[in-house]
C-alpha cells in the first residue's frame, strides 16, 4: 500500500498536547516535523484539523450557546489551528496554503477544488479549515468531504490511540485493537470512531480510511510507507 496523495485529519484536541487548553507550541512541532519529513517523500498532503482545544460547537450548545453560532466559533479555531500548523510548517521550509470554507481573504483562499489540486500538484501543503462552511457538520465530515474532492487515495486519522478498539481503551483495560474493521462493522458496534455523517460519506464514495496514533514521532511516515499500523477502515 503505497499512497500518492492522503488527506491527513488531525485532532484539535491533540494539538494540546499536555496543556488544558489552546496550543502546546512542542505538540505542534512534532506534528510539523512529521508532515514535513512525509511531504519530503513526494507523498501529496491534504490536511484538516479540528477545533476542539479551542471550542468545541456541539459543547457550546451544552452551555447554552446557540448551536449556529457555536459551530460557526468552532470553525474560527479550526482557521486558528490550520494557521499555526501552515506557520509550524514553514520553520521546516515546507509550503503550505491555507483554504477556509467561508470567506476570510486575506487570512486564507476561499476553498476552491481545483485550485487545492494544483497546490497539492505543485508539492505543496493544502490545509482546510472552517469545516465544510456548513453548522451542524463536525470537522470529520469536512475531512470526508475534502479526501474524496481532492480524490485522495486514503484518508488518514491521526488520534491520541492507536486504532480502533472494541471499547474506549484509555477508558476500558480489556478493550482489543481491530486491525482492519467495515463500516458496517462500525455502525453495528456502534463504535465511535467518526460521526455517522463522515462514515457513511466514506462508505459511499469507497474512501478508505487509516485510524492511528499521530503523537508517537514517526508514525505518519510508517503509515505512508505502507506499514500496517493502526486500523484499515474499508467496505
Amino acid at each position: 500500500m503505497k499512497f500518492k496523495r492522503v488527506l491527513l485529519k488531525l485532532s484539535g484536541e491533540s494539538l494540546m498536547g499536555e496543556k488544558q487548553y489552546g496550543i502546546d507550541d512542542k505538540r505542534l512541532a512534532e506534528y510539523a516535523g512529521q508532515i514535513a519529513e512525509a511531504a519530503a517523500t513526494g507523498v501529496q498532503i491534504g490536511i484538516v484539523i479540528g477545533g476542539g482545544n479551542i471550542f468545541r460547537g456541539l459543547s457550546g450548545a451544552g452551555r447554552g450557546f446557540d448551536r449556529v453560532k457555536g459551530d460557526q466559533m468552532g470553525m474560527l479555531a479550526t482557521v486558528i489551528n490550520s494557521l499555526a500548523l501552515a506557520s509550524a510548517l514553514e520553520k521546516h521550509s515546507v509550503r503550505a496554503k491555507v483554504f477556509t470554507a467561508v470567506r476570510m481573504e486575506p487570512i486564507g483562499e476561499f476553498y476552491n477544488r481545483d485550485k487545492a489540486i494544483e497546490v497539492l500538484e505543485r508539492g505543496e501543503i493544502a490545509i482546510f479549515s472552517a469545516g465544510t462552511g456548513n453548522p451542524y457538520f463536525t470537522t470529520d465530515t469536512g475531512s470526508s468531504l475534502r479526501a474524496v474532492e481532492i480524490k485522495a487515495d486514503v484518508m488518514l486519522k491521526g488520534t491520541r490511540v492507536d486504532g480502533i478498539y472494541t471499547a474506549d481503551p484509555e477508558k476500558d483495560p480489556s478493550a482489543v485493537k481491530y486491525d482492519e474493521i467495515t463500516y458496517d462493522e462500525i455502525y453495528a458496534k456502534g463504535l465511535k470512531v467518526m460521526d455517522l455523517t463522515a462514515t457513511a460519506m466514506c462508505k459511499e464514495n469507497n474512501m478508505p480510511i487509516i485510524v492511528f496514533d499521530m503523537d508517537t514521532l514517526g508514525n505518519l511516515k510508517k503509515v505512508l510507507s505502507g506499514e500496517m499500523i493502526g486500523t484499515f477502515v474499508h467496505n
